[in-house]
């Protein structure tokens, strides 16, 4: 008999873990600390970038911090962003750097990604933060989709240990740190990609399937595991034949339904994560800043 899967609801997991963030920065700024903010850099007139700028900037101050938006043309120099760059990295008031993907071609993102002080790198993309990830050491800021997946697939289950997770796709930014996350978690891992072989027979292998490759219906309902649990990174805005345009992911949803345990819709499943997790992470570097400055402090005092 055909099962109906639990649609995990991004939306209502995003809203708790804003939730949490604002009474985080409430209680930090009681504490003596700056109200934490994030300084978001956006490069040319790509529309979804900025919707998706806008979208930060407004979350991040509906949660009390502060926000900052620079917004540079296209053809703006990869000098002239690392100047900038360089200067938030040395402004105090500064607590996170976002600078938005894509780039422009005459833009070297791993110059940027290198350029953000890890301290201050709230996409997690910084090659130390990616180093200490896949280390699992304390004090790293984890990326923000990976963060968000994992909080996902705890809100079905308390506990993942021993479970068999297959990540589709290998990138730097969902794939790999994902795959890290969830070893982490004890997870039996496995990373696969749109030129595996045999991804069929190791989908439905999967007790947690993560699937992150752009390629909208790549995973059909009977690549996977009857009960699994499916995480859909993918978002492609496609044209029906009416014309009319619909946002689709990686997974043919209404096979997948009939068969996973639980399943994440598009949108509304992953993509609000992304953005609490970015909230999160701020968060999470004011307060590092905050221990910081306290710790001086108090070296202060004793030596004198």
């Amino acid at each position: 008999m055909p099962m109906s899967a639990r649609i995990i609801d991004g939306r209502a997991l995003a809203a708790e873990v804003r939730n949490e963030v604002a009474k985080g920065v409430a209680a930090l700024v009681a504490g003596g600390a700056a109200v934490p903010e994030l300084a978001v850099v956006l490069i040319g007139d790509d529309p979804a970038s900025h919707v998706y700028v806008s979208n930060k900037v407004r979350q991040t101050e509906a949660v009390g911090m502060r926000s900052r938006r620079f917004v540079l043309a296209a053809d703006t120099p990869e000098r002239l962003l690392l100047d900038l760059i360089e200067q938030l990295n040395r402004d105090p008031a500064v607590s996170g750097i976002l600078v938005q993907f894509p780039l422009p071609p005459q833009i070297d993102a791993a110059r940027v990604v290198t350029a953000i002080r890890p301290d201050k790198d709230v996409d997690g993309f910084n090659p130390l933060n990616v180093g200490r990830t896949a280390a699992g050491m304390e004090g790293a800021l984890v990326p923000c989709t990976p963060l968000g997946i994992l909080r996902l697939i705890k809100s079905v289950h308390d506990d993942i240990a021993g479970f068999g997770a297959l990540v589709v796709g290998a990138s730097n930014v969902v794939g790999r740190p994902m795959a890290r996350l969830l070893l982490q978690e004890m997870c039996t891992v496995s990373i696969a990609h749109v030129r595996t072989t045999d991804l069929e027979r190791r989908c439905r292998e999967a007790d947690i399937l993560v699937v992150a490759t752009g390629v909208p219906g790549l995973i059909r309902g009977h690549f996977i595991k009857p009960g699994a649990t499916v995480i859909d990174v993918g978002i492609t805005r496609i044209k029906s034949g009416s014309g009319a345009e619909r946002l689709v992911g990686d997974v043919a949803f209404d096979e997948a339904i009939e068969v996973a345990g639980a399943i994440t819709p598009v949108p509304g499943g992953v993509g609000p994560m992304t953005i609490a997790c970015l909230l999160a992470n701020t968060l999470g570097a004011a307060r590092m800043e905050a221990a910081r400055s306290k710790a001086k402090e108090a070296n202060v005092t004793t030596a004198v």
